[in-house]
């Protein structure tokens, strides 16, 4: 097998500091890299102890200090406007060196300028790390005159097209450089170092003549990637301390746009820009590709950054309608860049900071009676005395300033939205030209019962699943409460055929990126979705607010006919069949997904713009293409052919049921579902029981089932920190197991994972034992394979009865740690045996194998140490019975070791006992949590996320909270105790820090 992961994150400390309005001087450099080194404590340190993650600093364009070296090199210096500088990493292999500043140099001379001189950038080596020391490149400036005469940003714009141009060029070439600016007004200056070291090891920034108005500086902390040059920050624009969540939807969204964009500015030359986001890179400098491009392309950064990160305007009550109105139509041009971010950013006439709509990284603000404005991640990084200051304050969730550094205006949060929101009248394209769907959730009629059982059976339901899953929904509008465990085996090491949704497990946010808390914090999130053809980016106009919006992805049969029959042409429809001729096999499959990508290309040339994908012509000769493999395939053809853009992929399939199947097909690309079976099924089942006295109609069980999906997607975004449905849309926030590369490739390309046997072929085959069910057996019935609860002759599971009941035979055994116990260690040895009877995870599929010989047992540690290491995992008082908690407290301190108490409380009357836990958690929702609690413990331990169910928090039903435990959790009995799946006070590193200090 092979494993293939992609993660590029980042926790760090930021700072911008600038003097609106006033001269540039080397003393807000100086007073900016003291803040920054403030900062390290942030940063990340190499085992070297001299290599950092990163450091760096953002200023303007450094004039005196440039002509100043171009008069000491005998050059005539150019009028200071017409200056610009390129600060360049080159490889330091002279012939590749060479033929880099070759095309570099071809590359401006063609915009237009006029190279000046290579500068050697003076740095000081022996400041770095060996790590550092070993990769750091050759460091040059190109100082370049503008031959032409042009805008500030008219030269900015031909340097990014002489830079996009050159790194295609040394890309061919193999060529390994790194721009890290190339502007008439800004520069970068950043390197592996700690903080404190930037100024030693860049001469430069400790030189009087370098003067500037403005830094943005950047400290890096990445929590899993390795240290390198150009990951460091600030990059071009900006400099990010966060992680955006939904960054595979975005890249890919950004890919699709591509075929679509133009613009004056660029006419022909557009060519040379793509692709705009260099895959390389980080989610910072993704963000900052995409944030160069748009100014570059006449955006105003505060704009592009509005744009890129909305505030959370859903659901604001308080928002006007002008406001409304742009977050509304911009909705329809760009998803957000979701997940928890603190942003400054310039684009050297601009500056500014900006909070992601949850308010997950602090951003502090101080500004002096003398004009100076500072933002950063913390406000001691900067000395100033009380008596200048005039205001301090934060960004709240949402909000963004910026400051004008040629006025000297400073906009808030409300200006700034007010100034943005009437540049165009984006409140009235949007009421003119927003369609909303009126169609109310239906019932369909009732389908003829064996009909809709060899339906059933063919698309691999199950008894169990209609018992466990899809009644309780459509009775409570509510997911089914159970156990978050699964012992059955993965779906590539089953026996029985699973849907591919299986193959695909659902990534969670961690630590400082928080999940969501879906029933607390519904105002930031959203279900809204968009459907149509999306305008060209670049040039926005009325129309591309002409767009159909639902709210949630959900669809009835009756919704969808009624999108159908939209007599606007900008809305055709057309049903594309997602079947095959089973007789065909899996060849049959393949050709039927690439006849897939053919007829949706050639109906978008045709102009259709609503593409459902249709399996409803399942019958005894044609089985379903697995809707996850029809969208997945689908979306990325058409992402390569330049197609994506102007289309929205719709499934009616019978497949989907359970929360994960939608989540997946919307993670993959589909704007919205039909589950036509599923409805089916759950009026049906509402149909009979109505007959047998309940109350439920079957529009009223449609409607359940609809919200009880809908509330789960809703918990799935927040699991991986992501609040609207539009930004999850295609963010592929999935790992696969068990899939082949070829497949993973050419369907869901970009998906992390372990890969294994599990191709088309072998998913045909499984989609061909349940076709063989349905329509070749007289009396076809569902099948129960007890992939929930243990069946005879159904699904393995580890915890099966013959393994619980040797563990119970072992525990039983009289005098277990005396004289019998070898006889118990032999039972307990035939628990494991039956439990591992099958394999059931990856690992029960490892053997060991040694190259060498054992190590002698007397070099080893003795047996008491080690154990003394050990202590039991978190389990509450509530989750165990109150005799087995205290049992195993009671081993534990016999034995030397730790139990831990989990999350709901201990009786006071353990306190001082062996029953006594010494390790007491402390959980989301406090439970329990009071002093005596805290004092009585030797460890405490902060649960920031589950194992069992990652990104969510914990749910005690009702039946479970009986007086005793109501009365050590401090709540009422018989209800619900809910731990979220953030803890509410915990959302940055400051945060914890708190936590752990007030503990």
């Amino acid at each position: 097998m092979e494993v293939l992961e992609r993660r590029e994150r980042d926790a760090c400390g930021i700072g911008l500091l600038a003097r609106p309005g006033g001269p540039a001087d080397h003393t807000l450099l100086a007073m900016a890299l003291q803040a920054l080194d403030r900062m390290s404590h942030r940063g990340a340190t190499a085992d070297d102890g001299l290599t950092g993650d990163g450091a760096g600093v953002l200023t303007a364009l450094p004039r005196c200090l440039f002509l100043r070296f171009l008069e000491a090199q005998g050059l005539h210096p150019p009028h200071p406007t017409r200056l610009a500088a390129a600060m360049i990493f080159l490889p330091v292999e002279p012939c590749a060196q060479r033929d880099a500043q070759r095309i570099l140099r071809a590359a401006f001379v063609e915009e237009g300028f006029h190279l000046l001189s290579w500068r050697p950038v003076p740095i000081r080596p022996e400041i770095l790390g060996p790590r550092a020391r070993a990769t750091c490149p050759s460091i040059l400036q190109a100082l370049l005159a503008d031959e032409r005469a042009d805008t500030p940003e008219g030269i900015d714009r031909r340097l990014y097209r002489a830079r996009r141009r050159a790194e295609r060029a040394l890309a061919a070439r193999g060529i390994s450089c790194y721009v890290a600016s190339a502007s008439c007004r800004t520069i970068v200056y950043k390197a592996l170092v700690l903080a404190r070291d930037l100024p030693r090891f860049y001469p430069d920034l400790a030189n009087p003549d370098f003067e500037t108005d403005f830094v943005i500086f950047h400290q890096r902390f990445s929590t899993n990637t390795l240290p390198a040059w150009a990951r460091a920050q600030p990059f071009r624009t900006l400099c990010h301390n966060g992680e955006i969540n939904t960054l595979q939807g975005n890249v890919n969204s950004m890919r699709a746009r591509e075929a679509t964009l133009a613009s004056p500015l660029w006419g022909e030359t557009i060519e040379d820009l793509r692709p705009i986001i260099d895959r390389s890179g980080s989610d910072s400098a993704m963000l900052d590709n995409v944030v160069e491009f748009l100014i570059r392309s006449g955006y105003d950064i505060r704009h592009a950054m509005r744009m890129l990160i909305p505030e959370a305007w859903e659901k604001a009550v308080d928002l006007d309608e002008a406001a409304r109105g742009f977050y509304a139509f911009h909705q329809g041009l760009m998803e957000p860049w979701d997940g928890p971010a603190a942003v400054l950013f310039t684009d050297g006439r601009f500056v500014g900071a900006l909070l992601d709509r949850n308010g997950l990284r602090p951003l502090r603000v101080l500004r002096t009676v003398d004009g100076l404005l500072y933002c950063g991640s913390e406000i001691g990084a900067l000395e100033i005395p009380t008596e200048r200051i005039l205001k301090l304050d934060r960004l709240g969730p949402g909000q963004m300033l910026a400051a004008d550094l040629r006025t000297g205006r400073v906009q808030d949060h409300a200006s700034l939205r007010a100034e943005l929101s009437a540049q165009r009248p984006y409140a009235e394209w949007v009421r003119r030209h927003r369609l909303r769907l009126s169609e109310p959730p239906q019932a369909p009629a009732l389908s003829n019962p064996d009909a809709l059982l060899r339906q059933q059976i063919a698309f691999g339901y199950t008894a169990e699943e209609l018992r466990l899953i899809l009644r309780p929904m459509a009775r409570t509008g509510q997911e089914p409460i159970g156990s978050m465990g699964d012992d059955t085996p993965l779906a590539m090491l089953s026996g029985w055929p699973r849907p591919l949704y299986n193959f695909f497990k659902q990534r969670f946010a961690q630590v400082t990126n928080p999940p969501i808390d879906p029933l607390r914090e519904t105002r930031v999130m959203s279900l809204t979705v968009l459907l149509g053809e999306r305008a060209n980016l670049l040039m926005p106009e009325e129309q591309a607010a002409h767009l159909i919006e639902l709210p949630g992805p959900i669809l009835t049969p009756a919704q969808l006919e009624a999108l159908e029959r939209l007599p606007d042409p900008a809305f055709r429809a057309l049903r594309l069949p997602m079947v095959w001729p089973i007789a065909e096999g899996p060849a049959g499959l393949r050709r039927a997904l690439e006849e897939l990508c053919r007829v949706a290309e050639r109906a978008i040339q045709a102009g259709y713009r609503l593409l459902i994908l249709s399996d409803e012509g399942v019958d005894a000769t044609n089985a379903p293409i697995p809707a996850l493999l029809a969208v997945g395939v689908l979306h990325h053809h058409l992402i390569r052919v330049g197609q994506r853009a102007r289309a929205s992929l719709i499934v009616a399939s019978g497949e989907p049921r359970e929360v994960h199947h939608f989540a997946c097909l919307l993670g993959y690309g589909a704007s919205a579902v039909c589950p036509y079976l599923a409805v089916q099924t759950v009026a049906a089942m509402a149909a009979r029981e109505r007959e047998g006295g309940r109350s439920e109609t079957p529009e009223e069980a449609v409607c359940h089932y609809i919200q009880a999906i809908e509330k789960g997607l809703l918990k799935v975004m927040a699991r991986m920190g992501i609040s609207t449905l539009d930004a999850y849309t295609g963010a592929q926030i999935f790992e696969c197991i068990g899939l082949q590369r070829e497949l993973v490739e050419w369907a869901f390309e970009g998906t992390p994972g372990v890969f294994g046997p599990v191709g088309l072929e072998e998913i045909a085959q499984r989609v061909q034992i349940w076709h063989q069910a349905a329509f070749r057996a007289e009396r076809p019935e569902l099948p129960s394979p007890g992939f929930y609860k243990h069946r005879a002759q159904g699904e393995f599971h580890a915890l099966n009865p013959d393994a619980i009941r040797a563990l119970q035979e072992a525990v039983r055994t009289p005098d277990v740690l005396g004289e019998s116990f070898p006889e118990a260690y032999r039972r307990y040895r035939e628990f494991a045996r039956h439990a591992h009877r099958e394999p059931v995870d990856l690992r029960d599929r490892l053997r060991w194998r040694s190259d060498r010989a054992p190590i002698p047992v007397e070099q080893v540690e003795p047996m008491e140490a080690i154990l003394s290491r050990f202590s039991t995992a978190a389990m509450s008082h509530g989750a165990l019975s109150p005799e087995a908690h205290e049992t195993l407290a009671i081993a534990m301190n016999r034995l030397g070791l730790r139990s831990n108490s989990g999350e709901g409380g201990e009786d006071p009357a353990r306190y001082g006992t062996e029953r006594n836990s010494r390790t007491k958690q402390v959980a989301s929702a406090r439970f329990g949590v009071t002093p005596y609690y805290l004092i009585s413990a030797e460890e405490l331990q902060i649960k920031m996320a589950q194992g069992s169910k990652p990104g969510e928090g914990g749910h005690l039903p009702a039946t479970k909270v009986t007086p005793e435990i109501a009365r050590l959790r401090f709540a009422q009995p018989g209800i619900d105790l809910i731990s979220p799946p953030p803890h509410h006070d915990i959302y940055s590193i400051e945060d914890l820090a708190q936590l752990i200090y007030d503990l």
